[in-house]
């Protein structure tokens, strides 16, 4: 028998022992949101973390067997890692088999000079720089590593923190790079076959390596996430489909139930339309009911 060399068997894990957890979804979320189309050109962007090297490996497979021309390019932002950190990532690349390209930025030496949400000022720097350098190279396309379990984490934490009904699309157009998109294959891939998939291989990922990291944790920037991902695990005790209803619910949003929605970037009431639409129908459904 042919002795399997370890990226053979890191992509035979994939197609085989978690197909139905990780290869099925990916296809799936591909098609259902048209993500890929014939001549794209599209930039994987990996952070080193463990969805990142598992999204990579999924379109360098998905490049091999499809019908559809597609061209990828396998971009690292270094964007001040440590020595180690930065050979971390080179590391697990060459176990994948994954022929990245890097690029340097200072975003964390900015950011680490920042009072005021370094976090979130690092996140819009990086994805600038990454639209810059994907451009540069050609591709109309970049890929993040964003899961089911993102989705339906920042869909919570917007209602609880940041008092608005949000959600997290497959796709979209960049308004700051004309002709650029941003598509998330894992978009129906949930993060704990991710990491049943991690520890089945005994692979070992970067965490986020910033300076800030620590610093944040012990102030609680974290915390909000922290506390979605912990609430969530306890309503599953009791409802095993309480993420896919809540991702469900995002693909049938009904407008006429909301008193305000937002679309592009303009707060609606339903008083604009109340009246025009001879009044809200009453549906026979009354919330005091339940």
């Amino acid at each position: 028998m042919r002795t399997l060399t370890e990226n053979q068997r890191i992509e035979r894990s994939i197609l085989k022992k978690y197909r139905e957890q990780i290869w099925t979804p990916f296809v799936a979320a591909l098609k259902r949101y048209a993500l890929i189309e014939p001549g794209d050109r599209i930039a994987v962007c990996i952070s080193g973390g463990k969805d990142s090297m598992l999204l990579a490996k999924l379109m360098q497979i998905l490049q091999r067997f499809s019908d559809v021309p597609f061209e990828l390019v396998y971009l690292v932002m270094d964007p001040g890692y440590a020595p180690e950190n930065r050979a971390m990532i080179e590391r697990n690349a060459a176990r994948m088999e994954i022929p990245i390209t890097v690029f340097e930025t200072d975003i964390f030496s900015v950011a680490d000079r920042t009072a005021h949400a370094p976090c979130y000022l690092c996140a819009r720097m990086r994805r600038g720089h990454l639209y810059r350098r994907a451009q540069e190279l050609g591709c109309n396309k970049i890929a993040l590593g964003h899961h089911f379990s993102d989705v339906i984490e920042t869909t919570v934490m917007s209602m609880f923190y940041g008092a608005q009904l949000q959600g997290m699309i497959p796709k979209l157009h960049s308004r700051n790079f004309p002709g650029m998109q941003l598509i998330r294959p894992l978009y129906c891939v949930h993060e704990d076959d991710i990491l049943a998939w991690k520890r089945y291989n005994g692979l070992e990922f970067l965490q986020c390596a910033c300076s800030m990291t620590a610093r944040s944790e012990q102030e609680g920037a974290f915390g909000a996430r922290r506390e979605v991902k912990e609430l969530i695990r306890t309503l599953r005790k009791t409802n095993p489909n309480i993420e896919k209803s809540i991702f469900r619910s995002l693909h049938a949003v009904n407008l006429d139930t909301f008193p305000g929605f937002k679309t592009r970037g303009t707060l609606h009431s339903f008083l604009d339309r109340y009246d025009s639409f001879g009044g809200a129908a009453d549906n026979g459904f009354d919330p005091e009911e339940l």
